[in-house]
């Protein structure tokens, strides 16, 4: 079996109803690896800006280009030769996007070559893995909109969810929000919250203290995510956990985040890392630390590695690419967490009326 052709199409699809993303839209640019024997593998590259799809096209286009005519199970083989032929180096931006589109690709072949979904392919015993919800919470939404969009999560089902703080004047301010979290969910849900690096070490260490009563899951990325000392006088000033990793390109910085005692949980962005081969190996390096992994978007893809990692702890319940599939992992409501499908690969088909009406 060899990779004999493939295709490429940048879409912009809209992200959820409503108010709730910083954005509405989002460009994506699809994938399809076909071999020789006619097995299809899908993927997409995408959460990045708008400005630089054409050139996100034209990346993944080219080394796409390079993947005919080789071994779809040659995974380790095909990511390393793209990387060298891209530049070589530290990996970053468009070029690892694209190997983490075509890494996908590959294990989407692989599945279904073999009869078997992903997420047992890699190892897992069960594809049903913990969830958060995330991307319905946002800095703009006021006291009553967070109170009641939580409360609206727990009743889908739920157990754990994040949003976003660090814009308020004043730290109470910004414990209100939290304060009303907590009281709209109660005690049984697990809440997280989100800096996007907004803050100096000085006040996510003022503001982090005055959430330890509020029992927070994880503070996430309260300062810039390459200041690695800063990172760590914060993990050893507050007992909440802090979370940190998604701004990361390839494998090589969770070694750094890991050796400084920079983090306490773990997470791993599918394109930035390098796909889920990458993904894999940055989740057994934190596995070696006796830290806990979780994802960064993409569940829809991501649920396949969580389950298959020994430390693995939640998938983020993004649901911004949702639209491109025509169907998509679902939450069980009566566990709260997202089921796999057991077909082999992904489990995924793109919605091609969809795609096709929303191309660029």
């Amino acid at each position: 079996m060899r990779i004999a052709s493939f295709e490429t199409m940048a879409v912009r699809i809209p992200r959820e109803p409503g108010p709730a993303a910083p954005r509405e839209e989002a460009d994506y640019v699809t994938l399809r690896l076909r071999t020789d024997d006619g097995i299809e593998g899908i993927a997409y590259a995408g959460f990045a800006s708008t400005l630089v799809t054409k050139a996100l096209k034209e990346m993944v286009d080219a080394l796409a280009a390079e993947t005919v005519g080789a071994d779809p199970h040659a995974v380790e083989a095909i990511g390393k030769n793209l990387a060298r032929k891209a530049g070589g180096g530290s990996p970053a931006g468009l070029v690892t996007r694209a190997i983490s589109a075509i890494d996908v690709a590959l294990w989407d072949i692989r599945g279904k070559a073999l009869g078997m979904p992903v997420w047992k392919l890699l190892g897992a015993a069960s594809g049903s893995v913990p969830t958060y919800a995330s991307g319905f919470l946002w800095r703009h939404y006021d006291l009553e909109a967070l109170a009641a969009t939580a409360a609206d999560l727990v009743g889908q089902g739920f157990r754990a969810m994040k949003f976003r703080m660090g814009a308020e004047a004043s730290a109470q301010a910004e414990l209100a929000r939290l304060r009303t979290m907590r009281e709209a969910v109660g005690d049984g849900v697990d809440l997280m919250v989100d800096i996007n690096q907004g803050w100096d070490v000085n006040r996510a260490i003022t503001v982090g203290r005055g959430m330890a009563e509020y029992d927070l899951f994880w503070l996430e990325d309260p300062v810039h995510f390459q200041d690695y000392a800063g990172l760590a006088r914060i993990a050893d000033a507050l007992d909440t956990p802090i979370a940190a990793g998604e701004y990361h390109y390839g494998v090589e910085p969770f070694r750094h985040m890991l050796e400084a005692r920079s983090i306490d949980i773990v997470m791993v962005d599918l394109l930035r890392v390098g796909g889920i081969t990458q993904w894999m190996k940055a989740a057994h390096m934190a596995e070696a630390y006796n830290l806990p992994v979780v994802t960064h978007l993409a569940p829809e893809i991501l649920g396949h590695a969580l389950a298959a990692a020994p430390n693995g702890l939640y998938v983020e319940h993004m649901p911004w690419a949702f639209a491109l599939f025509e169907e998509v992992p679902q939450l069980d409501p009566a566990t709260g967490r997202l089921v796999m499908p057991d077909e082999p690969g992904l489990g995924l088909r793109f919605d091609e009326a969809r795609i096709s009406a929303s191309a660029l």
